[in-house]
């Protein structure tokens, strides 16, 4: 099988310090810097919004953050204002060791609908070209970490699933932001339960 390594969102907002900081967010990038040599081809994707994405809450008067609404007729959860495009909160954790990034998939550019999975907007009308990318590779198998695990790495693994490639989540690799206790874990079931793999970069690295 020909794999490929996907690294979600390893961003500086969602980094400790950050706009939308995930806990113990920073943990992933040791993890993704030993895993990226193991891997012929390695794709990246990256939040990258206008600065009056709707899905901000300074959008939205009287809302505070966390809160929803609805946007052009889907659910959305209002967060603060991150990963704004050229700004340094969207850029790739400083630690990531990037030299080693084949392709960069940005998502979230459309300002009136949020993109949590690096395939599609959520409304599944656009796609990014992450699909594309991965074809042309030849990958059957993707191997996918970072940030958050509730959020956008589980949406892009069960879209992954829906692709049709075999998927193995790298759990000791990801961080949920949690807004409801156990949020994080029940996403490693649903997508367990969705058919993804789940490992520790432990065994990767020991089977070279």
């Amino acid at each position: 099988m020909t794999d490929t390594l996907l690294l979600v969102d390893i961003q500086n907002d969602f980094l400790p310090g950050g706009a939308l900081a995930v806990a113990d967010g920073d943990a992933v990038v040791p993890v993704a810097n030993r895993l990226m040599p193991l891997f012929s081809s390695v794709v990246a994707s990256q939040d990258w919004h206008p600065a009056d994405h709707l899905s901000f809450v300074d959008q939205h008067a009287g809302f505070k953050p966390f809160q929803v609404t609805e946007v052009d007729g889907l659910e959305q959860i209002l967060w603060p204002a991150h990963c704004v495009q050229g700004s340094p909160g969207a850029s790739f954790a400083s630690a990531l060791d990037i030299a080693r990034i084949d392709y960069v998939v940005r998502k979230g550019e459309n300002p009136r609908i949020d993109s949590y999975s690096a395939f599609y907007d959520n409304d599944h009308r656009h796609q990014t070209d992450l699909t594309d990318i991965l074809r042309q590779l030849g990958t059957d198998r993707l191997f996918v970490m970072g940030l958050a695990a509730d959020v956008c790495v589980k949406f892009t693994v069960m879209d992954a699933l829906a692709e049709g490639f075999a998927v193995t989540l790298i759990v000791d690799g990801i961080r949920g932001v949690d807004m409801h206790e156990g949020d994080t874990e029940a996403a490693i079931q649903a997508m367990r339960a969705a058919g993804a793999e789940c490992v520790n970069s432990t065994a990767l690295v020991a089977q070279g």
